[in-house]
């Protein structure tokens, strides 16, 4: 099964440069005319996709609906892969952050594993849930090809799971309307390769 993973088109937020995690915000002009065009594209270069799968998330749903008038698909929500919550930073910018927050910020509290600040996910739940989707979508949907509207952190994890480990994985971003492409398979017990390293944080 091939999956193909489209990051959400901008937001007023990532203009910003603001934590977004699980706030529900909408794609602001240059969002919609991204993915637009990228929907055009995807239309005019990509083989025929079977399922189109989005995160639940406004911005997800947004851009997944101009890709399903394209592409004559219907939008199937999958909760799974939804963005990271990151809890207290949610709306701030790192600058905001770090000022509001600072000993959470000089314990560089989003790069560790299993913390996160207060009320948000850990990275290594964002794992386990994202983990858990690419697992059913490989056991219920081989022979298809998908395309997923998702989010930068999903996007990071699938990468991170499926093809090219944990090394980089503070490093790597998918741009809004970047294209990430893996294939899933049930072969050797499961789709996932990689597992993130054993210590405490990046």
């Amino acid at each position: 099964m091939e999956l193909v993973v489209i990051r959400h088109g901008e937001t007023q937020a990532n203009a910003e440069g603001r934590y977004q995690g699980a706030l529900d915000i909408g794609l602001n002009e240059s969002g919609q005319r991204h993915i637009a065009r990228l929907a055009d594209e995807v239309a005019a270069t990509q083989a025929p996709f079977d399922r189109l799968l989005a995160s639940p998330l406004l911005r997800s749903r947004e851009s997944a609906a101009i890709l399903s008038r394209q592409l004559g698909l219907p939008v199937e929500l999958v909760p799974a892969f939804r963005e990271r919550d990151v809890g207290l930073f949610e709306g701030l910018t790192q600058v905001e952050a770090r000022t509001r927050y600072p000993e959470l910020w000089a314990r560089n509290i989003t790069r560790r594993w299993a913390e996160a600040p207060p009320g948000g996910e850990t990275i290594d739940e964002v794992i386990a849930r994202v983990s858990q989707g690419l697992t059913e979508l490989a056991s219920t949907m081989q022979g298809v090809r998908i395309l997923l509207v998702a989010h930068g952190v999903v996007a990071k994890v699938i990468r991170a799971v499926t093809i090219a480990g944990f090394d980089d994985f503070f490093e790597w971003q998918l741009p809004n309307g970047g294209m990430l492409s893996v294939m899933l398979s049930l072969a050797d017990g499961g789709p996932l390769r990689f597992s993130r390293p054993l210590d405490g944080c990046d």
